[in-house]
């Protein structure tokens, strides 16, 4: 069939081959793909931007591992696609980066140039610089005086070894000077916000002083480039003049205007529009165009527009947002490339050479880190944090690369002494995040914001703690001061505030209703106080405060740089924050607002620690159930036949259910895992670090389902297996119960002596093997992540020592005893919080199967009375080795979860949600230092 296939070779032609006018050869003629046509650059041109992007790309992974900037890749990338790796390899340069296809590339790129120093321009705040402009401009010329003088004095040898004599002295003196004196703002901002030091005395200081000398630096690089095009002195005094005048020119009129067209058309309010957009664009260039042809570069008019931008309403930002990709992506690594591509590390190849390297890198170090720690230090600052500032200004990174290419452009620098700086500025800015961790580690580390007073409301000694003294005098001290009243909340999405707003509203102190009750009853009389309103007690609002923490994840576009660095104007606007701030207000609860963006890995250690420094007692983290899953329409019991199944499927049978938050983390779900995987490993995390009593609220509810009771009523249900977590639960339980719409039922479940004998003698050996091995509470601070039996729950079993046992039996016991058989007295507050809760006992060789029956009961009993139900449980619990073959009954009738969700919330709640109780839990866990099992 030699017709199909002449048909079949011509489409290929057709789809393949690209002709001009000329009649240009495609691929299935034998062309060279990578031959370099004048008239049709593109195609080399793709070539060059796949390799540079999957080099630079590849290479920003695996530094990103040691919390290097991604401008370390690019330069790094750039030199070994250059002639000092790459090149090496025969035919390489010729067929990738021939010599007559730079042109087109260094087009792009210097476009892209312009546009990245326009962001550069937009990350400049002048706001910050005057919050700290005493300390700020001390450090920022400290910083550049002694550099300035050492690069001027190492230039003599470096002019007479390396540089042609036909290049001016001066000129080649200013440009070392400034490449010396120089600070990468871009960069520096970037590992400040790495590093989570923004918030921290150090980081804005050095923030400050990055803007100070980084306008400074443009300053002398423009006076260097004037000096160089200029013919004589007095032209480039004109050109020098002219530059100022076009600065000022834009700074105000320019500016002014720019700021009315943002109002005039909508952009402060809402994103930029088209128009806002097209303008801002034109007066990039424009403005480029202007400094270029009179003798400047085109970068600081690029410059100069983005520091006239208006910041109002975040519009920096949102501009930041519209061009950072396509900038970061290609344009910024094709200039790195070039400059890779001009660097010849070989050429480094004898011993003067490398002894000028090193006095080069020696210099350029300790002449920043020298006057930058010697000027914090005269401030007044400790010499581990003068130091540390001095190793953050000492970073290079991009923008000392520009300067010498600047200057390698201009002819002032040799191929030579531009490698050797070029490796300058790579090592300088490597060592940067090492050298800042090793002087100033997280823990000797100052921040600037205020933490509050140190509330000590609860008892360090544990729970068993003041229990061997009278304790039925002081039963009514000890109430109030195990009492929680400093609550930080987690607000990380949209969908999670109302779940959070749900458990915030059932803390705060009962209605002035209930206190006017109270007065009414007390043997006092109306016109006297009773006693128990002598100090504020939970009757007020006075002693309770949430802090609500707003987290942001960090990720590496600029757009997230500018935000870290504006965070204390952003707490003020976010909508999250300002939604909670109103929800307090109607409700009379203080609220005060944190903002943090951090990057995934750092967010529950950034939680551990604004819990600490805020005093907080527990911390509230939110959960959602999540909707990606589709819905099919059911009947109305259509969920308990799903759950009643017991065959194994090859797809669960409650995939049509809508009511498990752990749905997309089923094995045998076809949904995409992600989301929810990465929400169930940062609370474990939070779990994990938090030095703080945790609560994670599971909010049960979704869009779609039949709206709640109306009202304030609310029953609580918490199964007590005893332990830390347990104790804590049940503590929880009482303080929220002294509101009057809230009543609760405890159940304490034991598990029959004879039930565990039996189990032990025709089980499998490794259930008594688990219980023997598996780690105590207080070495849940390193979750274990292995897929053994031991290690998948040994953060949330305890270890079932016979000493532990023990202990925690005698604990469990007081606190039962405390609250369960208490005399109920009719002038007591105690008494009448008791009053509403039901405590009961029940032994049986089935906990699991017990407290998921008790639950359903109980919820259909709240639906008949219109109140809402809330399980709350320990996350860890006794006994729980003892019950993996219950648990496991349970998962083969029901559906079964990862074991990072049993990891996460413990096996109550994974039986609870499994089972069908629709009502909402919360998982609490109990600080590891108060746990008398230590």
């Amino acid at each position: 069939m030699p017709e199909f296939s002449d048909a079949i070779i011509h489409i290929g032609r057709t789809l393949l081959r690209k002709r001009d006018s000329a009649g240009e050869p495609g691929l299935l003629d034998g062309a060279d793909p990578t031959a370099f046509d004048t008239s049709d650059p593109l195609r080399i041109w793709i070539i060059q931007v796949g390799v540079i992007i999957m080099t630079t790309q590849l290479l920003s992974l695996i530094l990103g591992k040691i919390k290097q900037p991604k401008v370390i890749a690019e330069v790094i990338g750039g030199i070994l696609l250059g002639p000092t790796a790459f090149g090496r390899i025969p035919g390489f340069t010729e067929h990738i980066f021939p010599d007559d296809s730079k042109p087109y590339l260094s087009l792009v790129a210097n476009i892209g140039l312009c546009l990245f120093l326009f962001l550069v321009g937009l990350e400049i705040d002048l706001n910050i610089i005057k919050r700290n402009a005493r300390l700020s401009m001390t450090i920022a010329l400290a910083g550049m005086v002694l550099p300035f003088g050492l690069g001027a004095a190492l230039s003599v040898p470096l002019y007479h070894t390396f540089i042609d004599q036909s290049v001016k002295f001066t000129n080649f003196m200013l440009f070392t000077g400034v490449a010396y004196s120089i600070t990468a703002f871009p960069v520096l901002c970037r590992i400040l916000t790495e590093l989570n030091l923004l918030d921290t005395t150090v980081g804005i200081v050095v923030l400050s002083a990055g803007i100070g000398n980084d306008i400074v630096g443009w300053t002398l690089l423009a006076l260097a480039v004037a000096l160089v095009n200029a013919g004589s002195g007095l032209t480039a005094l004109w050109i020098l003049l002219a530059c100022v005048g076009w600065a000022l020119f834009l700074l105000f009129p320019v500016k002014r205007a720019f700021l009315w067209l943002a109002k005039r058309t909508g952009s402060i309010e809402n994103e930029p529009t088209m128009l806002f957009m097209t303008v801002t664009v034109l007066l990039v260039f424009g403005s480029g165009f202007f400094t270029d042809i009179i003798g400047v570069q085109a970068i600081f008019g690029a410059f100069l527009a983005g520091v006239i931008v208006p910041r109002e309403g975040g519009l920096a930002i949102a501009l930041t947002e519209k061009l950072e990709d396509m900038i970061s992506i290609i344009f910024l690594p094709l200039y790195f490339t070039l400059s890779g591509l001009q660097t010849n590390l070989g050429l480094l190849n004898d011993g003067i050479t490398w002894a000028f390297t090193i006095a080069i890198c020696a210099l350029a170090y300790f002449g920043k880190f020298g006057g930058c720690t010697v000027a914090a230090r005269l401030a007044g600052f400790s010499w581990r944090e003068a130091s540390t500032i001095g190793s953050l200004m000492s970073c290079k990174g991009l923008v000392e690369l520009i300067v010498l290419n600047v200057g390698l452009q201009a002819g002032i620098l040799s191929q030579r002494v531009f490698s050797m700086f070029v490796l300058e500025a790579v090592v300088l800015t490597f060592m940067t995040t090492p050298a800042v961790n090793f002087l100033y580690p997280p823990e000797a580390r100052t921040r600037a914001a205020p933490t509050g007073p140190n509330f000590s409301t609860v008892d360090e000694g544990g729970e068993g703690g003041g229990l061997e003294s009278s304790r039925r005098n002081s039963i009514q001290d000890e109430f109030e001061g195990k009492r929680k009243t400093r609550f930080t909340v987690i607000l990380d999405r949209l969908e999670h505030l109302s779940g959070m707003m749900a458990l915030t509203q059932l803390l705060q102190p009962p209605p002035p209703t209930y206190t006017e009750k109270e007065r009414e009853a007390s043997p006092t009389g109306s016109g006297s106080r009773p006693s128990s309103a002598k100090k504020p007690t939970h009757m007020g609002i006075s002693d309770v405060a949430v802090d609500a923490l707003r987290l942001i994840e960090l990720s590496d576009r600029t757009s997230a740089v500018m935000k870290s660095s504006n965070a204390d104007i952003l707490v003020n606007t976010d909508p999250l924050l300002d939604i909670f701030r109103t929800f307090g207000d109607l409700n009379n609860l203080p609220v005060s607002t944190s903002l943090a963006i951090v990057s995934y890995d750092d967010l529950a250690t950034r939680v551990a620690e604004h819990a600490r420094r805020n005093s907080s007692q527990l911390v509230l983290v939110p959960w959602l159930p999540p909707t990606e899953y589709s819905v099919e329409p059911a009947s109305a019991n259509a969920h308990s036949d799903a759950f009643a199944g017991t065959e194994s499927t090859a797809v669960t049978p409650r995939a049509s259910s809508h009511t498990n938050p752990f749905e997309t983390l089923f094995r045998t779900s076809n949904v995409d895992l992600s989301a929810s995987a990465l929400h169930s490993h940062f609370v474990r995390m939070i779990f994990a670090q938090s030095g703080t009593d945790v609560a994670l609220y599971v909010d049960r509810h979704q869009p779609g389902d039949a709206p709640k009771p109306l009202g304030g009523a609310q029953h609580l249900f918490l199964p007590f297996f005893g332990g830390p977590d347990d104790r804590l639960a049940l503590e929880f339980v009482v303080q929220l119960c002294a509101n009057p719409r809230v009543s609760a039922t405890v159940v304490r479940v034991r598990k029959p002596e004879f039930a565990l004998c039996r189990k032990s003698s025709i089980q499998k050996p490794e259930a008594a093997h688990i219980a023997n091995t598996l780690e105590d509470h207080t070495a849940r601070s390193k979750p274990v992540l292995s897929n053994s039996a031991a290690s998948q729950l040994a953060d949330t079993v305890y270890r079932n020592s016979q000493h532990a046992r023990v202990q925690s039996e005698t604990a469990d016991n007081l606190i039962w005893e405390r609250y369960a058989a208490h005399e109920l007295q009719s002038d007591s507050p105690l008494s009448a919080v008791l009053s509403r809760i039901e405590f009961s006992e029940v032994s049986t060789p089935f906990p699991l199967h017990n407290v998921t029956e008790r639950a359903a009961l109980l919820y259909d009993n709240c639906l008949e009375r219109g109140s809402r139900m809330l399980a709350v449980v320990g996350r860890s619990r006794r006994l729980a080795a003892d019950n993996q073959a219950e648990l496991k009954q349970l998962m083969d009738a029901h559906g079964t979860v990862t074991g990072e969700v049993r990891r996460t919330v413990g096996d109550i709640t994974v039986s609870l949600v499994i089972s069908g109780c629709k009502a909402s839990v919360v998982v609490l866990q109990a600080a590891a230092e108060a746990a008398p099992e230590s």
